[in-house]
């Protein structure tokens, strides 16, 4: 599978223990997050039900690119202190732990979207990749994806590239679901009964995805 070869290759390549990543628990975060309701995606149904797919590839392309890069950026820049104190990231581990609950709350408890209207011109490449810096939800997958799932053990700065690849390589799927199906989608999601159930079985996906996470934060050694 994918997430082995990368696992495999990394390993191999830079000669890092990689061992205390749950590669499978971030895949499954990066689905659950990706393929969600948001404003990526409700932009990109949008887009695909007004402009169709060729012309909205650009916008999938900015969001892609650009995500990943952003993640990027935030977690290098918190590398060297995580390194020097680890314990400050066991601390933060705990508040993106909580903050990306606080995002299953917020995805389950979700109204039906506004969709907005028909008019204008699909979204670009730069300014979808902009984007990224000033939506909510991606400063909460960013931030939370680098504190929850990288360890102070290893080599961290190869950890967020395989998190950043992992959003990149998964991301791009779930965000044609949403182009290729948005006139379809579009519909099904705004009868506010089969959004509530969409909403309700992806927050319990990102949920279980922190299962792994919750259960390695070490508590009793805060007090020791």
């Amino acid at each position: 599978m994918f997430v082995d070869a990368v696992r495999s290759k990394i390993t191999a390549d830079k000669g890092v223990s990689m061992q205390n990543l749950d590669y499978y628990s971030i895949a499954l975060f990066v689905i659950a997050t990706c393929v969600t309701p948001g404003p990526n995606n409700i932009m990109l149904m949008s887009s695909g039900a007004n402009f169709g797919m060729g012309r909205t590839l650009r916008h999938v392309a900015g969001i892609n690119i650009g995500f990943p890069l952003m993640l990027v950026a935030v977690g290098l820049g918190a590398g060297a202190i995580f390194r020097q104190y680890p314990r400050l990231h066991d601390v933060l581990q705990l508040i993106g732990t909580v903050y990306l609950l606080f995002l299953a709350y917020h995805i389950a408890s979700s109204p039906t979207a506004d969709l907005g209207d028909k008019s204008g011109k699909p979204l670009g490449f730069t300014a979808a990749a902009l984007f990224q810096w000033v939506n909510p939800k991606a400063w909460v997958m960013a931030v939370g994806a680098v504190l929850a799932y990288t360890s102070p053990l290893g080599s961290y700065t190869v950890q967020v590239a395989l998190i950043a690849l992992l959003f990149f390589v998964l991301g791009s799927p779930c965000s044609m679901v949403w182009v290729f199906f948005g006139q379809y989608l579009r519909r099904f999601l705004t009868r506010p009964q089969r959004l509530k159930a969409f909403n309700i079985c992806m927050s319990l996906v990102l949920v279980v995805s922190l299962i792994p996470v919750i259960r390695g934060l070490p508590f009793a050694q805060w007090w020791s």
